[in-house]
């Protein structure tokens, strides 16, 4: 109830509406998306499930300004993303977004520490090594600071993906298959982890998953068959 309260209050951080993409190559089109209606409140945990095919990575990347739809609106923290050039919709991501991927996209020149700081480099901050420093910490590790990706296993290099994600705490967390490339005893750490980090900085957060585990974590979900919403659940 708290929730429906706040989604009432206060403006989403995320607004879809009759969002479509279609892709076309010479006389033939493929509609992977079909007028999508979505809006996520701040603070909001979201999972977007359904079958591979289903549109859900791509209904991501539009959210996130990755791709252009063919048609509809996304408002993304105040913003409408269909107004904005690139530089400015990557300004945006910058100040309002946090990305963990299934493939963990860290830089392999970099540590883990270095890695963390990225985000705050590209927006031309400086500092920020303590903030980065207690991150690491806190997903467990902090005797690992100076380690190439390389030298990580695949779920410490995960971690690391979060501790960069929330260096600066963003508006809404985008995840694709978090812990799709995690074994079952790391993904659970992973996602109490994920979750801890949500709730601590309020921030909202849309996953894409086939996990029904991590799925059933989340206060909503919503199902995708067909590049339509067929289902829109509050467990």
């Amino acid at each position: 109830m708290a929730e429906r309260t706040l989604s009432s209050l206060v403006p989403p951080v995320l607004e879809v509406r009759a969002l479509s993409k279609t892709y076309s190559d010479g006389d033939r089109s493929l509609t992977v998306l079909d007028n999508i209606h979505l809006s996520v409140a701040p603070g909001e945990t979201c999972a977007i499930v359904g079958p591979s095919g289903s549109g859900k990575t791509t209904l991501l990347g539009l959210c996130a300004g990755l791709d252009d739809a063919t048609s509809g609106s996304v408002q993304l923290d105040g913003e409408t993303l269909e107004t904005l050039s690139q530089d400015a919709r990557a300004a945006l991501r910058g100040r309002s977004v946090g990305f963990v991927f299934q493939n963990f996209q860290l830089i392999p020149t970099l540590t883990a520490l270095e890695n963390v700081l990225v985000p705050m480099e590209l927006r031309g901050e400086s500092g920020g090594f303590a903030e980065a420093e207690a991150l690491l910490s806190k997903v467990g590790l902090g005797k690992r600071l100076t380690h190439y990706p390389h030298q990580l296993s695949g779920g410490e290099q995960q971690r690391v993906a979060l501790a960069r994600a929330f260096v600066r705490p963003p508006r809404i967390l985008f995840a694709d298959e978090p812990t799709g490339n995690l074994d079952a005893i790391t993904s659970e750490t992973l996602v109490e982890m994920l979750f801890a980090l949500n709730r601590e900085n309020g921030t909202a957060l849309v996953l894409v998953t086939h996990d029904p585990a991590l799925a059933a974590r989340a206060r909503r979900v919503v199902r995708m068959h067909a590049g339509r919403i067929i289902a829109d659940e509050r467990p």
